[in-house]
């Protein structure tokens, strides 16, 4: 399973690069190449921490070690690369509402940053040294999870507002990564935090991760529909909405407003008793 998981991703990557997608979706392409160029090397430190390649305690601890740490730098750049997928995937809805992308991204970004400090806060320090790496990692991989969730639940309700087809390539990566936080958060409610990897709930974990990214592989086996044009109408909420953010931002247009000077307020004075002094004269007049 881990070897059709990796034919997966290098199928990925390969279509991430012959459509180009890796310039509409650049943190995407970094996160497919990552995961790609780190899968082999972590197997092998795998392999040779068990003493399947040499059988000496020496290399046997080496490879451990290095394996610790490269899992689990893999780890954290790929929680760091995944919310920068999930802005991604944001801006590339709402492409066709400016005024909504630019607002949403600003909250968005808010977002992060407070994941990011609920995350080290939540950091309990038990461990010193190399050992925290796992604390901080698995509560930061957890808030991207929890974003994915949130976006994918956000592109569900909003669909037909943002004109916004299930066949679209955002709409897919989000549906990838909704999978696969849906399937890390059953999976850690359901095993302990040291479980061997041949329980049956393992193989239901890996298949989930196999059923993601079969997911992205058919979404973008197949051509994109072109995005229509999108026609509102002035009296529709999301047009309103729409101006609305953005115009958030923009000062208004400055008007210089300049004292009258007294001349003027005098010429004023001289047309109001002209006025009248004739209303007054034609009174008479009548009379």
């Amino acid at each position: 399973m881990g070897a059709v998981e990796f034919l997966l991703l290098a199928v990925l990557g390969f279509m991430f690069w012959k459509k180009s997608l890796h310039r509409r979706f650049p943190s995407m392409g970094a996160y497919l190449a990552l995961r790609v160029g780190a899968f082999p090397l972590l197997y092998l430190l795998l392999l040779g921490q068990s003493g399947q390649l040499i059988a000496t305690a020496q290399f046997e601890r080496t490879c451990a070690q290095t394996y610790f740490f490269g899992y689990w730098i893999v780890y954290i750049l790929s929680a760091v690369l995944l919310f920068f997928v999930c802005m991604e995937v944001f801006r590339s809805a709402l492409s066709a509402f400016s005024g909504l992308m630019k607002f949403g991204i600003v909250i968005f970004r808010w977002a992060i940053l407070v994941s990011v400090i609920v995350t080290l806060s939540s950091v309990s320090f038990a461990h010193r040294g190399v050992l925290i790496m796992p604390d901080i990692a698995i509560p930061l991989m957890r808030s991207v999870s929890l974003l994915e969730l949130c976006l994918l639940g956000f592109l569900c309700l909003s669909m037909n507002a943002l004109r916004l087809s299930v066949r679209d390539f955002a709409f897919g990566i989000a549906m990838g990564l909704g999978l696969m936080s849906s399937n890390d958060f059953i999976f850690a409610a359901l095993t302990s935090r040291f479980a061997s990897l041949t329980t049956p709930l393992q193989f239901a974990y890996e298949s989930m991760i196999l059923a993601s990214l079969g997911t992205w592989v058919a979404y973008f086996a197949l051509p994109e529909p072109a995005r229509k044009p999108v026609m509102m109408q002035v009296n529709s909420t999301i047009y309103r909405w729409n101006e609305i953010a953005s115009a958030l931002g923009h000062p208004g247009t400055q008007v210089a407003v300049q004292p009258a000077g007294s001349f003027f307020l005098s010429d004023v004075e001289r047309v109001v008793e002209k006025v009248l002094n004739r209303n007054f004269k034609d009174r008479e007049s009548e009379i």
